[in-house]
């Protein structure tokens, strides 16, 4: 019964593929009301309808661009309009725009990368808590990256902005515990996801990664289901502010 979601509504973004629509699945057969969202409305009701065939849960698609603080204001009464008042939230939408090294970064790519990897998570957090905080209970868990962790000469500035997300729940994990509302942040490895296709698409790097994670095998996205039904439930009832590594131990050294 401490796994059970039912009752629940759990709002998600960057959830119609890949991760996010994982852990959209996870809550969802735990009895969770998901909204799903994404840029694109056709890949969300496709989405949607797959987790409503499973008869668990309930799905509902609603396309927003988490770079515009207007679509997420949108997204988050249309969320409370047709399934109520917000319980769980997770931040898994994020962009990687820039390839190279951080010093010869455009300041158009800077700061597309800092809106949608930090900004636009502070935006949904500060508009979806006043549900939580008035319940006294909820969980926010925001997708971050074991890049937080280490230096890249080349993926540098994405891992500054997954630093800077974990940074972002600490602050709000102490500033809203009071209140009863938990803040998490998920680190994951390399994951077989859309996103991350150039980092692993290749059958000798994919094998060279392989052989550096101690599981021997690169990350799956339902490898966060589980994940995302622990800390969206009363079982994680006692971890705020943490940042969670799921990376078949590549990390552990680190």
């Amino acid at each position: 019964m401490m796994f059970d979601l039912t009752g629940k509504v759990a709002l998600l973004t960057g959830a119609s593929k890949g991760m996010g629509l994982a852990m959209a699945r996870g809550l969802a057969q735990h009895g969770a009301t998901v909204v799903i969202s994404a840029r694109k409305q056709d890949q969300l009701d496709a989405a949607a309808a797959d987790i409503n065939a499973m008869g668990q849960g309930r799905a509902i698609g609603a396309a927003c661009n988490v770079g515009y603080k207007d679509q997420l204001a949108a997204l988050v009464e249309k969320t409370r309009a047709e399934a109520g008042p917000i319980d769980i939230v997770i931040g898994n939408a994020g962009v990687n725009p820039y390839y190279g090294k951080t010093s010869q970064i455009p300041d158009d790519a800077y700061e597309k990368t800092m809106k949608a990897n930090v900004q636009s998570n502070l935006w949904l957090a500060q508009l979806a808590v006043p549900d939580m905080v008035a319940k006294g209970s909820g969980s926010m868990m925001f997708t971050s990256s074991i890049g937080a962790f280490k230096p890249s000469e080349m993926l540098g500035t994405y891992g500054m902005s997954k630093l800077a997300l974990i940074g972002l729940v600490r602050n709000l994990a102490a500033e809203f515990g009071p209140a009863g509302v938990r803040f998490n942040a998920i680190c994951p490895g390399l994951v077989k996801t859309d996103f991350a296709r150039e980092l692993w698409d290749n059958p000798e790097v994919e094998k060279r990664i392989q052989g550096e994670i101690p599981l021997r095998r690169l990350g799956e996205p339902d490898d966060f289901a589980g994940l995302a039904v622990y800390l969206a439930s009363d079982a994680s009832r006692y971890m705020t502010g943490q940042a969670l590594t799921v990376c078949g131990g590549s990390n552990m050294w680190t």
